[in-house]
């Protein structure tokens, strides 16, 4: 009983540490709340179902965040026909003085551009805008940190030409 105790302890903990960021992947991935929890639950299911699986080859966060990445592109590819979500859904309905509403819609048209990614780009964009480190990047996504820098820096030119396009519209 008490290892039981034990173990929900332990995964409690890897929740509260874990759960806030992994739902902004999610929400980066789906754009819509609800679905994010959902999927932020499923990660949070098959953590639970595989926490035996865990060889400690990499950090516990970076296994974490793999499971994440998992999740959301089984999403994707199970709901192929809602893969962009339109931002008007979910502006915010607050009055804002002018020099927020801007900075506002320039957060809704970067939103708007990553929208438009492929799949593996918009997980590893929503990666860096949390911050992560690039050797967790790296191992979240399964490849070399060197690749990852490369993606990057490829992924930031075709945001800036996407955004410049909406932009101008």
């Amino acid at each position: 009983m008490s290892e039981l105790l034990n173990a929900d302890k332990e995964f409690a903990a890897l929740y509260s540490t874990y759960s806030k960021n992994i739902y902004y992947l999610c929400m980066s991935y789906c754009n819509d709340a609800d679905i994010a929890k959902d999927l932020l639950q499923d990660t949070f299911i098959s953590v639970w179902k595989n926490k035996d699986k865990f060889r400690g080859d990499s950090q516990i966060g970076t296994w974490i965040y793999r499971i994440a990445v998992n999740t959301c592109l089984g999403y994707i590819r199970q709901d192929k026909k809602s893969k962009t979500v339109s931002l008007e859904d979910h502006s915010v309905e607050e009055k804002m003085d002018e020099n927020s509403a801007g900075e506002e819609r320039a957060i809704q048209l970067l939103y708007e551009a990553i929208q438009q990614l492929e799949e593996a780009d918009r997980l590893i964009i929503s990666m860096v805008l949390q911050e992560l480190p690039y050797d967790q990047i790296a191992q979240a996504i399964g490849i070399r940190e060197g690749t990852l820098r490369v993606k990057i820096y490829r992924i930031k030119q075709q945001l800036a030409t996407i955004y410049s396009a909406i932009e101008n519209k």
